[in-house]
């Protein structure tokens, strides 16, 4: 969004005026920790990361296009959940999830022990390549979606 369009929705949704200046050093400020959070270390290990990929519809250029949010959420030692990150990309494939699972070894996991997928074609090859002794299980919430397909309904 631009400053402008930041400025129209507070007015629109909260009734209040703030200047762009405002705007630009509240932006600023938010991106400088975004960046860090996106590039902080992690824990060597995790015990399940559940990665998929989330399709939203954007407006870029004056056309309305889809650009997927991929999401990489893992259970640690100690059972609490972590958003490991998210990557923005064009639409899903296991290219793109080759670099997010480099950029995971390279903030410091050396190991999953499982990872829950979609299944997304070629995905688990891809897992194997960088996290190699990782077992992998489809997402049960897929995997209901998927069974859907076969089941006749009257």
């Amino acid at each position: 969004m631009s400053v402008s369009d930041i400025e129209e929705q507070v007015k629109e949704l909260y009734d209040f005026e703030i200047s762009a200046s405002a705007i630009s050093r509240i932006t600023n400020a938010v991106a400088t920790e975004v960046v860090s959070w996106q590039n902080r270390p992690l824990e060597d290990l995790y015990l399940i990361v559940w990665m998929d990929g989330i399709v939203f519809k954007v407006r870029e250029n004056s056309k309305v296009i889809n650009k997927t949010i991929y999401l990489a959420v893992g259970l640690n030692r100690e059972g609490k959940k972590e958003v490991l990150g998210m990557w923005l990309g064009k639409n899903e494939s296991s290219s793109f999830w080759m670099s997010v699972l480099t950029d995971l070894k390279a903030r410091g996991v050396e190991d999953i022990l499982i990872t829950a997928t979609d299944n997304l074609n070629g995905f688990t090859q891809t897992i194997r390549s960088v996290f190699p002794e990782s077992q992998t299980q489809i997402c049960v919430v897929h995997q209901i979606r998927n069974a859907c397909k076969y089941v006749v309904w009257m």
